[in-house]
């Protein structure tokens, strides 16, 4: 079997996709942007694992810089032995008319000279469809889901063509259901047909999903949320890579304002001691928020898991700028950074959120992680050396993704 190499939009992506290419029988690897950029990922280490996914963070990037970044780890993968690669992005397909997943599209199809690439946002497993090239979240149309809402890419258009035409200056066609169902040999004679480079192929169910990978076995690049993962088969058994069990203290680092997280949090807070981030103060002071922060970490029991978060009301992020959800990633980095070195002891951690998962890792300084156990759809368990030295486990969790009370269980998995 060839080597697969997957380029994810964020590090929360990068954690799910990984988790669906671990369960289905793929030894896996994260390197992380910082890990691309220093010549972390090498033929040596590449050798032993099938799948390798690189952690970038061009989701809500200058179009420019996505771009080359993505292009960077698509030449990094190629040069450590990979021969077949994966796009992923949301399965909200989270973008804006001006990119990036178009932008990227173009860019690494072109760089490995892909005619003709499937676009499969469809993740059944955690609600998101397409069908007839409408994509639905939980049922509800996409542009009438929490998602119209959210303040750097709200989505206020349901149909996928429509919201990938204006990205790319290539053509976009679609393969619905009824073909689908067929088999995956009509699925590829569909695509031979098609003088479009990108076409969206309609999912409803994970089958759908393991037919749409049968008929692309053969493209040299895929693209689509984590999902179309669960039609892919690996060479190994498919149970979950087992990790070292860092101890130490837990803690949960939530940034993400999406629907899922402030109800996690909500649910949490009768469940965990919680602080809340005082917006407001660390657009002032962020130096005496971290301070804060910490010293009221240092006060909780040490054998229980705590919760520092941002947003548990949409109230929250009214009137809310770019400079203010900087400002709380780079506040959680600090935290993150701090608290794992030192006489805090944090080596369990949960990072709520795309962007806020994003900082922590960069400040940690992390350049690889080995997946681990799966915790729900999309979120699992890895395991991470800081460049400080310290161990840590990182659950990495898209704001979208997981149920309400994940912050108090998802310990367990750890230990079983």
């Amino acid at each position: 079997m060839s080597q697969l190499g997957a380029i994810a939009d964020d590090f929360t992506g990068a954690t799910d996709l990984a988790t669906n290419l671990a369960a289905h029988g793929f030894r896996t690897l994260v390197v992380t942007e910082h890990g691309v950029r220093s010549g972390a990922l090498t033929m040596s280490t590449a050798e032993q694992f099938d799948a390798i996914v690189c952690a970038l963070k061009t989701r809500t990037a200058p179009t420019e810089q996505a771009v080359q970044d993505s292009l960077d780890a698509v030449n990094a993968l190629r040069e450590a032995g990979c021969s077949r690669y994966y796009v992923k992005y949301c399965s909200t397909f989270d973008s804006t008319d001006r990119g990036n997943i178009g932008t990227v599209l173009d860019a690494v199809s072109s760089e490995l000279g892909a005619d003709r690439v499937v676009v499969v946002p469809s993740f059944p497993a955690n609600g998101r469809t397409v069908e007839g090239g409408m994509l639905r979240v939980h049922g509800d149309l996409l542009e009438n889901s929490p998602m119209r809402h959210h303040p750097l890419t709200p989505m206020t258009r349901s149909h996928v063509s429509e919201l990938l035409q204006p990205q790319t200056s290539h053509s976009v066609a679609e393969i619905h259901l009824d073909i689908v169902r067929r088999g995956p040999d009509d699925i590829a004679a569909a695509l031979s047909g098609q003088s479009a480079r990108y076409v969206v192929v309609d999912a409803v169910a994970d089958s759908d999903l393991v037919t749409v990978a049968q008929a692309t076995r053969d493209s040299i690049l895929v693209s689509g949320g984590s999902g179309l993962a669960l039609g892919l088969t690996g060479p190994h058994a498919s149970d979950a890579a087992q990790i070292p069990h860092v101890t130490g203290r837990r803690l949960v680092l939530a940034g993400s304002a999406s629907e899922a997280t402030r109800g996690q949090v909500n649910h949490a807070k009768h469940q965990l001691p919680w602080f809340k981030i005082n917006t407001e103060k660390l657009m002032d002071d962020e130096q005496a928020v971290l301070t804060e922060s910490l010293a009221w970490l240092a006060a909780q029991p040490d054998d229980a898991p705590a919760l520092i978060y941002a947003v548990d009301s949409l109230s929250d992020v009214k009137g809310s700028s770019p400079e203010t959800a900087e400002s709380i990633e780079r506040l959680f980095g600090s935290i993150a950074s701090q608290s794992t070195h030192g006489d805090l002891n944090v080596a369990q951690l949960i990072v709520a959120g795309g962007e806020t998962s994003g900082a922590v890792v960069s400040a940690l300084g992390i350049d690889q992680m080995s997946v681990g156990p799966q915790i729900a759809p999309g979120i699992c368990w890895a395991h991470a050396r800081t460049s400080a030295g310290a161990h840590v486990n990182l659950a990495l969790k898209s704001g979208n993704f997981g149920d309400e009370n994940m912050f108090a269980t998802a310990w367990e998995v750890l230990e079983r």
